[in-house]
């Protein structure tokens, strides 16, 4: 006896030589008891126990649903495998007849590994001196795709698939070891879930969906016939892309064991065959590109989610590991976006420009206290064609590299590795928060002149944008007119490593060589500029960060979810270094600064928006002084705008709201926006804060106390 192998529908069991055919019958009746224990069966004994507690556990990989913040309306999804488990009892007893037709007629009466069948096969590929028959039961099938979907290495996958008789071995001992653990109905089950029918779809939820836009439950028999008689060959018996013949030739074959099982009677099996194969297709969306259009601008958060979970360390040890964990492992994901918040922030960046303009004006929503996003918005559409897209504007890029608008999917918001745009004044709130976090007072007062030469930073002169700013000033009008003597004066005093540590523990990250430097312990001491903001930021950070001052002091990092749930439904969860478990989706919040430095920096904050602070004198001008009568709340913020204008910011917040707008060229860093849209961003903020706020009670800023304010 040789052990030359043959093969059915991808499977392989030991062929006996043709000289032998007429001991094939018997020998072939009693392989599985020879098999188990001859061959390979010390060899892979200790395999199999260690595997077999797998497969009594083993679910396949399954799509992850992104999910609007009702909780219901599908936005996209993530996979590599579509699939959705789907439980015996919601599946309609038409595709449970017709994949024991198609792949097991006596699935019902053996234990796992069918001795007739394999002795039909041994005969029948004798004859044929080929391969006509396969001997796998659904039972041994369900062992091999249990094994490549709980495969962990390439190695392991080669090992459940390989076309040998060791591993014919191996599948048929877990099979009947399977058999005592898991009931028919069990395994029958598992089966149709991990089972490939083609076109991306494993498992029957996807099939139903991709050839016939339904559930299972909802099949008909010739629709389970069809889709049963996929699992052979999906390219064989594609009905979508051949002309149907061939499918519908396998689908006839397994109408007629349905007939002969007494799954139907002669005479409907006649009518169903006479039918045409009829489809009804759905292309399942798969990852932030496919979003709906009417959601397009939502593409922007979605692909913060992947960017966020991609540095979760609950989902795996390295980015791979958790992007593999977020397209195969079930989740169900609900986004923390506002749908009124985002409709506000779209009409109101969409109302400064267009996207014909090079320079993208953006606008991120975060929410004190938890640090949730609101809203993410920039005029951009977000879309990987960029074939209409012309030419950048950066004058060293490659000419043939594309601009980013009309269309992109760069992460120009944050969250990415784009390391985002210089944002001016608006950090002057680091070295702010850090005085008064030191015990400085509200009311310290310096007589900051037009041009201040700093003897900390070895001689640096830098100057005021007006001479009308010179003269005395306090934390209220040195913020509020933006007075840069002022704030390099007071980040002497107070340090500019512990400016630059505060604003690292607000959530800011260095990403370009310069400023890694320039925010090292050896560095840090004398980047004197740090206050002037030349530093690059991103909305998301600024938006977080001003939302930690509205929170009295409570930085919450940012986080894209309302939920994250498993594919049982239960809260996603992480351990702790101390231990402790929790959700992956709630809050994680610490206190920064006191509660008191942060209301003493609101109440400076409100000088630059035409607000009225609780205990001190905003100068009698500001910044940004139209912000207070749009928002029509009480409001706090600063603007901030770089060397020649070549990006302006502004971040606002209120108690409910904290929000972050810029406007600047993300090809090309030296192309100057100009003064004429510096007020473009503060528009964008005051605007989006007063729609979103619309028809909500009006919360006043908690007042600094006495001892703070000096």
């Amino acid at each position: 006896m040789s052990n030359r192998p043959f093969a059915a529908a991808g499977r392989s069991v030991p062929l006996l030589r043709a000289g032998l055919i007429a001991g094939i019958v018997v020998t072939a009746a009693l392989y599985p008891l020879a098999a188990l224990t001859g061959l390979g069966a010390k060899a892979t004994a200790h395999a199999v126990e260690q595997k077999t507690d797998i497969l009594r556990t083993a679910l396949p990989a399954e799509t992850s649903y992104l999910y609007a913040p009702d909780g219901k309306t599908v936005l996209t999804m993530f996979y590599e495998e579509y699939r959705q488990y789907t439980k015996l009892s919601d599946m309609s007893p038409n595709i449970q007849q017709a994949i024991v037709a198609a792949e097991d007629n006596r699935f019902y009466q053996h234990h796992g590994v069918d001795p007739k069948g394999v002795a039909r096969a041994f005969v029948a590929n004798a004859r044929s001196s080929g391969v006509s028959q396969g001997a796998s039961t659904l039972t041994m099938q369900y062992v091999r795709m249990a094994l490549r979907d709980s495969a962990k290495t390439p190695k392991e996958v080669q090992e459940a698939t390989q076309q040998t008789s060791l591993r014919k071995v191996k599948e048929m001992r877990m099979a009947l070891d399977i058999e005592k653990e898991l009931t028919k109905e069990q395994i029958l089950e598992r089966y149709l879930n991990s089972a490939y029918f083609g076109h991306r779809a494993y498992g029957i939820y996807a099939a139903s969906q991709i050839f016939f836009s339904k559930t299972p439950a909802t099949l008909t028999p010739v629709e389970a016939a069809t889709l049963a008689g996929l699992v052979k060959s999906p390219s064989e018996y594609d009905p979508i892309t051949s002309d149907q013949k061939d499918a519908t030739g396998r689908r006839n074959y397994v109408l007629d064991n349905m007939t002969r099982l007494g799954f139907m009677s002669p005479d409907v099996a006649a009518a169903y065959k006479s039918e045409p194969i009829q489809l009804k297709l759905t292309d399942p969306p798969n990852d932030c590109a496919s979003i709906p259009k009417k959601y397009n601008s939502w593409g922007f958060a979605c692909d913060y989610v992947k960017n966020w979970w991609s540095a979760q360390p609950a989902f795996g040890e390295n980015r791979l590991e958790r992007m593999d964990k977020l397209r195969r492992g079930g989740y169900r994901i609900v986004l923390s976006i506002d749908p009124k918040i985002q409709a506000a922030a779209e009409q109101n960046v969409g109302a400064q420009d267009n996207t014909g303009s090079p320079f993208a004006n953006g606008i991120v929503v975060s929410e004190p206290g938890t640090g949730r996003v609101k809203a993410m918005a920039v005029n951009r559409t977000y879309s990987l064609d960029l074939s209409q897209n012309g030419p950048t504007s950066n004058p060293e890029a490659d000419p043939n590299v594309k601009a980013n608008y009309p269309n992109t999917v760069a992460p120009l918001l944050g969250g990415g590795t784009l390391p985002g745009y210089q944002a001016g004044s608006t950090f002057k709130m680091f070295p702010m928060l850090a005085a008064l976090d030191s015990g400085m007072k509200l009311s310290t007062s310096f007589n900051a002149p037009y041009t201040y030469k700093s003897s900390v930073y070895d001689g640096w002169a830098p100057s005021n944008a007006s001479g009308a700013m010179t003269g005395n000033q306090t934390m209220w009008s040195g913020f509020g007119k933006s007075v840069n003597t002022y704030f390099v004066w007071l980040e002497e005093q107070v340090g500019a490593d512990r400016a630059v540590r505060m604003a690292e523990q607000l959530g800011l990250r260095w990403r370009t060589d310069v400023d890694k430097e320039q925010a090292s312990p050896a560095k840090a001491k004398k980047w004197g500029s740090f206050t002037l903001g030349v530093s690059d930021a991103t909305p998301l950070e600024m938006a977080n960060a001003y939302a930690a001052v509205a929170a009295d002091g409570r930085y919450c990092e940012a986080i894209p979810v309302l939920s994250i749930s498993n594919r049982d439904g239960t809260p996603a969860t992480y351990t702790t270094p101390g231990g402790v478990q929790r959700e992956i989706a709630k809050p994680r919040c610490r206190q920064v600064v006191s509660a008191d430095a942060a209301r003493a920096a609101t109440d400076a904050a409100r000088c630059p928006t035409g607000d009225t602070p609780a205990k001190g004198s905003c100068g009698g001008w500001s910044t940004a002084d139209s912000v207070r009568g749009t928002v029509g709340r009480p409001v706090a913020g600063k603007t901030g705008t770089t060397d020649s204008t070549r990006s302006a910011w502004f971040a606002g917040f209120t108690p409910e709201l904290a929000a972050a707008s810029f406007i600047a060229d993300p090809d090309n860093p030296f192309n100057a926006v100009g003064d004429g849209q510096s007020q473009i961003p503060v528009n964008a903020v005051a605007r989006t804060l007063r729609d979103a706020l619309k028809g909500q009670p009006v919360r006043q800023f908690t007042p600094p106390s006495d001892e703070i304010v000096g």
